[in-house]
């Protein structure tokens, strides 16, 4: 079964797009055509969004499932008219809350992804700014400033997982790729200089050597790089010395970038200079 979901919004859409997909990704059996439709904030785009909503529900033979968070009523009363089965978000949980409050909601368009607070958008501006700056082990002479460092082999997911921890809680992360620059003469894996003092922040990301061979062939195909050995080597190496240094870790395979983040914060209590957006 083949169904289409609009998410709707006069305003980014990020509420509606956040919302719908946690709410449709609980039906597996159901292969769902996902599409955002954000600023609808005129009259004429939410009549000619009817259309196309009304022109899917022919084309699909099922009428379309709508999600939105317009606030604006007028428009709210246009996307009513389109065929569909519609999930008014604001309706449905401001009333009740406005009731429990005892007060009227603002009906503001884009409240949630403002810059609201000037000092939290710096925050998020600079968390951004210092993850990049110290992005795979650039400058190792800024890690008194982390507030964690993430580490593991290449391509296991420390730089979208710290730009993540910026964006979303003004966590200051530095990221240190283990390479075979960190051997010993031996040829195992020791703790770098440039992170042994800060070992206390320090916070291991490892992942299925299978999955870390992927990835890098579609980067370096046929290369010792991407090679299967190669990967099993390094990522058993790192393991080794998380495990022996005591460096909390965890596996990323099987998790996307906002489950590694919010796990990471659980496991090893970061404070969040802000809730996400």
């Amino acid at each position: 079964m083949t169904r289409t979901a609009f998410f709707i919004s006069d305003g980014t859409g990020i509420t509606a797009e956040s919302l719908g997909r946690s709410l449709l990704a609980q039906f597996e059996n159901v292969e769902i055509q996902m599409l955002t439709k954000p600023y609808i904030d005129t009259l004429a785009k939410a009549q000619a969004l009817v259309a196309v909503i009304d022109a899917t529900a022919v084309n699909d033979g099922e009428q379309p499932i709508i999600i939105d968070t317009i606030v604006d009523q007028d428009i709210r009363d246009v996307i009513r008219q389109a065929t569909g089965f519609k999930v008014d978000i604001f309706s449905t949980f401001l009333k009740p809350l406005e009731q429990e409050l005892n007060t009227h909601s603002s009906y503001s368009v884009g409240r949630t992804h403002s810059i609201g607070s000037d000092d939290v958008y710096m925050d998020r501006i600079h968390s951004v700014h210092f993850a990049l700056d110290n992005d795979d082990g650039a400058r190792t002479h800024q890690y008194d400033k982390a507030d964690v460092i993430l580490v593991g082999v290449s391509r296991c997911g420390k730089t979208p997982t710290s730009l993540y921890l910026a964006l979303q809680f003004g966590i200051r992360a530095a990221n240190y790729p283990l390479t075979e620059d960190d051997h010993d003469e031996d040829g195992v894996l020791k703790l770098p200089k440039s992170l042994a003092p800060h070992r206390h922040k320090l916070f291991g990301l490892t992942i299925d050597a299978r999955r870390l061979a992927a990835i890098r062939n579609e980067r370096r195909p046929n290369s010792r790089y991407s090679s299967m050995d190669q990967c099993m080597q390094e990522v058993e190496q790192a393991e080794s010395l998380y495990r022996s240094m005591h460096i909390p870790y965890i596996d990323t395979t099987r998790f996307s970038v906002e489950e590694i983040s919010t796990r990471m914060i659980a496991d090893t209590g970061l404070s969040r200079r802000f809730s996400p957006r």
